[in-house]
């Protein structure tokens, strides 16, 4: 399943906020150098949602903090307890 977020990085702390509209919030730890934000995002869902890191995928979005991520439809009802 195809999931749109909005990544704020260099949070305190990781976390998801919630939802904007269809977009899904999430703050991550990481700074966005080098990749280490979308790292950190794939490492925090996966460790979040109960999912290996290598059935998350980032389909578009790589540079911005809005991201497209593919995830597998397991995580469907997990999503959508997310308020």
């Amino acid at each position: 399943m195809k999931l749109t977020v909005k990544i704020t990085p260099n949070s305190k702390k990781s976390e998801i906020m919630g939802w904007e509209g269809a977009l899904l919030k999430i703050k991550i730890q990481a700074p966005p150098l080098e990749g280490k934000a979308n790292t950190e995002l794939v490492r925090f869902l996966s460790k979040q949602w109960g999912i290996s890191k290598s059935s998350i995928h980032i389909l578009s979005g790589e540079t911005s903090r809005i991201k497209t991520l593919e995830i597998p439809d397991t995580a469907r009802e997990i999503i959508n307890n997310i308020s």
